[in-house]
């Protein structure tokens, strides 16, 4: 069994394992993921793979705590982008998932800002299984009817629903029944959002395939989109997590800044 080393680092508590490949091509197993991944282990939401640079940008690859490779992670790219400019001495970074380019700056002392681009609403660019409004979608769980779910893509796909008290619902109860019904056929993950006021939104998320985590990066940009078209909030707004807030921007071209905490850079061992 080899050890190579590794970084851990969270975004207001949404924590992840970050493995530099770019000068050793370290492959990891779905079930190596899935082991490393348990609380009993190390533990993470999300393991990311830092790639070689190509074109003055660095391609991170995704995978949730479940094994399942992922196209996006809001904290999990801030953090990277934070460990990158460390390690070159820049205030700036762009990253490359599978479907994003995102530009990240450092605006302050373990604070980074991330351009996630445009939102996605069209119900095959969600995706939906079928052609429903995907502003106002209902789902029946568990003899419950929830209404007015708004689905969007953001990097990866999302459901928000405001409601009164976004803690009434038992998300692990709820959470995997929404993420696995039919009309997503990539999953997706899931938002209970509470308006405090129109600039402050208090949040409660099910992450596909990591379950109940304490943040969400992309699950605050749906929802600052979602309660910024329902005119619910201001185009700024802060989202609430239990460990701190991601403040989120919508420009007038539609483009979503993202900015937030990071945690310290952890140096680790990992047993591969």
């Amino acid at each position: 069994m080899a050890t190579i080393n590794a970084y851990k680092m969270d975004g207001l508590g949404n924590d992840f394992i970050i493995i530099d490949r770019r000068s050793n091509p370290i492959n990891l197993t779905k079930d190596k993921i899935i082991e490393l991944g348990k609380r009993s282990n190390i533990g993470f939401d999300q393991i990311i793979f830092i790639e070689k640079e190509k074109e003055n940008s660095f391609p991170i690859t995704i995978f949730n705590s479940d094994g399942g490779e992922v196209n996006a992670c809001g904290n999990g790219s801030r953090c990277v982008a934070y460990l990158l400019s460390k390690n070159l001495n820049v205030n700036q970074i762009k990253l490359k998932t599978s479907n994003r380019s995102l530009n990240a700056k450092i605006v302050g002392n373990l604070m980074v800002e991330l351009d996630m681009g445009k939102p996605l609403f069209n119900f095959e660019d969600i995706p939906l299984s079928k052609t429903v409004n995907p502003a106002n979608v209902s789902l029946n769980v568990k003899g419950e009817k929830f209404t007015g779910g708004f689905c969007l893509n953001v990097g990866n796909p999302h459901i928000v629903f405001f409601v009164d008290d976004c803690f009434k619902h038992d998300l692990k109860e709820i959470g995997p029944l929404i993420e696995n019904h039919e009309l997503f056929p990539e999953k997706i993950n899931v938002t209970f959002a509470q308006i405090l006021d129109e600039r402050n939104i208090l949040v409660n998320v099910w992450e596909r395939g990591a379950g109940l985590t304490k943040a969400c990066g992309t699950a605050a940009c749906a929802t600052a989109v979602a309660g910024k078209n329902n005119k619910l909030v201001k185009n700024k707004v802060a989202i609430k997590f239990k460990e701190g807030i991601l403040n989120i921007v919508l420009d007038e071209k539609n483009n979503i800044f993202m900015s937030g905490p990071v945690s310290k850079i952890k140096n680790i061992k990992v047993e591969i």
